[in-house]
């Protein structure tokens, strides 16, 4: 679906279709200001653009949960959750940020169920909860069911209902389109717009917008393992970065403990709330040892190191589909729960295993290791959504620029996130980014369409956008292969076609990027492995991405074009994150750096922030009334 019109000005662009982009999609829209003013017949121009149909986003394929003290199935309370929270982020989270999203948890699911989102029930038709790693009672007691969940499908459920109520609402969409650049004026003090490919008709268009909202999702795609589909590659924060912004705290990356061996689907966190347990090669149930309050629901940074060190010690399997290979993973048993209720709850994991590992988990092991998942950093964000920049002791905001969701940082998560908390993040921080920018809106009373002559005549700085896309059309050009090169019907094609398979080629570069950042970055790390990472990045990785090109010359349907600009962006991102990693002198988190074991409150109780300059400077973090202690599990 694109826009039927493109307009000449936007009031609000909103980038991203997942969970994050479609809350404040909706947060804007449901907006009273907003709603008066579409009765009285000066509604926004509203664009939703999305280098995806919005189905098919990642928000989708979300299982376990979405963390809420609803206490539906025993005694819960939104203190705990915020002090789990704070822990979980080994106090690296701002306080005010975490304790505004455990009070509005609850009245966030209550109102995703009053939207259509299918929840599992219990007996007395409540909605279901689960317990999940890191969450508890009672500040650390024992571990709670808080994570409201949908059998495992809880991210399918969230992101139709989402999809529907925005159709409901009359949103328009621009979807496959892949925005290159965002725009800022030349004090980076204003949004201007971005620019955008449309992958149906090749076009670049250069689109004007009094409003920015980035809603992305994260950067898995850096990582040769992962959970992440293909679409997360880092644009929103790379955007950012090319911008002249910063990000924060991009050093911390979390490894969800069991990715299906060697492919790094996800195996559900649920898996182990439902009774799954994690095994050695000897057999041994080894979590009690490394967590033994918490066992295999111990913090997910916990448990991958937990992981990790058995392997180190020998005592790891290899990929029941490679016998002889790396004996680099360990055994999930989940032969302990009853095949009834594992089928009932965990259909999707269920399903993963036996089509992906042809196991069948009711009776046989399976081998899980950690698979990079979630960026716990990005984009800074104050709790309603506005971009910032740190400088000179104080937070700058960037005028009509918001961000949502996992490109963002609110420092709810700080150095490693909960799980159930991210699904709860992108829903609540994107309906109060998108009701912000409604606030924004109605205050400025910037709802009056410009004539085709105002935004050159009246605001020469707007000029911006078109000059940013006229660059982006001749660049356009020159990736493309020449017309006839080994193309059909020119008498060409058997003598070019070895030097064609010789090019190097997007995928190439992505899959040696994603290697060489595993090597250096994956669960732990040290100054010669970032070192030699960044060496790569810098010179090898940069001068072949800047040669490539496609291998058609059409720009209409060409996923190379996409994919080229993609992994220029993860070489953006990849030199940020090492940088940011390379100066962070201590332990803490999902950030284990085996040179500086310890965690360092004295020195790093801060958020890194990271320009595309390599500069790396530091901002308090907000502390409230938890002061920092030992994270024990």
């Amino acid at each position: 679906m694109s826009p039927k019109h493109v307009e000449q000005m936007y009031d609000a662009l909103i980038v991203g279709a997942g969970a994050a982009g479609l809350s404040a999609a909706l947060g804007l829209l449901r907006s009273e200001r907003i709603a008066r003013m579409t009765q009285e017949g000066r509604a926004p121009k509203i664009l939703v653009v999305s280098k995806l149909q919005p189905l098919r986003s990642h928000t989708g394929s979300a299982e376990g949960g979405i963390a809420a003290s609803l206490g539906n199935v025993s005694e819960d309370d939104w203190h705990w959750h915020y002090y789990d929270t704070v822990k979980g982020g080994d106090w690296l989270v701002d306080q005010d940020a975490a304790k505004l999203l455990a009070q509005e948890a609850p009245v966030t699911v209550i109102n995703l169920e009053r939207s259509g989102v299918a929840f599992s029930r219990t007996a007395d038709g409540h909605i279901a909860q689960r317990k999940f790693g890191g969450h508890t009672a009672h500040f650390g007691q024992q571990p709670v069911p808080r994570a409201a969940y949908a059998a495992d499908r809880i991210g399918h459920q969230i992101l139709h209902t989402l999809w529907q109520q925005c159709i409901a609402q009359g949103v328009e969409f621009a979807e496959e389109w892949y925005v290159t650049d965002l725009v800022l004026d030349e004090r980076h003090e204003r949004v201007e717009g971005v620019v955008a490919y449309d992958t149906h008709t090749g076009k670049v268009h250069a689109l004007h917008a009094r409003n920015v909202l980035l809603a992305t999702g994260g950067a898995g795609r850096l990582f040769h393992t992962t959970s992440n589909s293909w679409d997360l590659t880092g644009d929103g924060m790379a955007l950012t970065l090319e911008a002249g912004l910063q990000l924060e705290d991009s050093e911390f990356v979390q490894f969800h403990p069991t990715g299906l061996a060697h492919t790094g689907i996800l195996i559900s966190e649920a898996a182990r709330a439902e009774g799954g347990v994690l095994r050695n090669s000897d057999g041994g149930a080894f979590m009690q040892r490394y967590a033994p309050g918490h066992a295999d629901l111990a913090a997910r940074d916990v448990v991958s190191r937990s992981i990790m060190a058995e392997i180190d010690a020998g005592r790891g399997v290899a990929d029941s589909k490679d016998p002889q290979g790396p004996r680099d993973c360990v055994w999930l048993d989940m032969t302990g729960i009853d095949p009834e209720h594992m089928h009932a709850v965990l259909p999707q994991v269920v399903e993963t295993i036996e089509d992906y590992a042809g196991i069948d988990p009711t009776k046989d092991y399976v081998p899980v290791k950690p698979t990079a998942h979630y960026t716990m950093g990005g984009i800074p964000i104050t709790t309603n959504g506005e971009v910032y920049t740190w400088a000179d002791g104080a937070r700058h905001k960037v005028a009509g620029l918001y961000a949502a969701g996992e490109c963002s940082c609110v420092s709810v998560h700080g150095a490693n996130r909960l799980g159930g908390n991210s699904l709860l993040d992108a829903c609540l921080f994107g309906q109060r980014a998108g009701a912000a920018v409604a606030a924004r809106i109605a205050d400025s009373h910037a709802v009056a369409i410009p004539d085709d002559n105002a935004v050159s005549a009246e605001d020469p700085s707007q000029d911006a956008v078109e000059t940013t896309a006229q660059t982006r059309r001749t660049e356009l050009a020159g990736l493309l292969k020449p017309t006839g090169q080994a193309g059909e019907n020119t008498g060409s094609e058997a003598s070019l076609q070895p030097q064609i398979l010789q090019d190097d080629n997007a995928y190439q570069l992505l899959a040696d990027l994603g290697s060489a950042m595993e090597r250096a970055l994956a669960v732990r790390c040290d100054h010669d492995s970032i070192a030699e990472a960044l060496q790569l990045v810098d010179e090898d990785f940069a001068e072949r991405a800047r040669a490539l090109h496609t291998h058609s010359d059409s720009t209409a349907f060409n996923r190379e074009v996409t994919a080229i600009w993609e992994v220029r962006h993860l070489l953006e991102l990849a030199k940020a994150m090492l940088r940011a990693t390379d100066a962070r002198h201590e332990s803490r988190g999902s950030l284990k750096r085996t040179d500086y074991p310890d965690r360092d409150d004295k020195q790093y109780l801060a958020h890194s922030m990271v320009a595309n300059t390599g500069t790396v400077t530091w901002q308090p973090v907000h502390i409230l009334d938890m002061p920092p202690q030992a994270r024990e599990y």
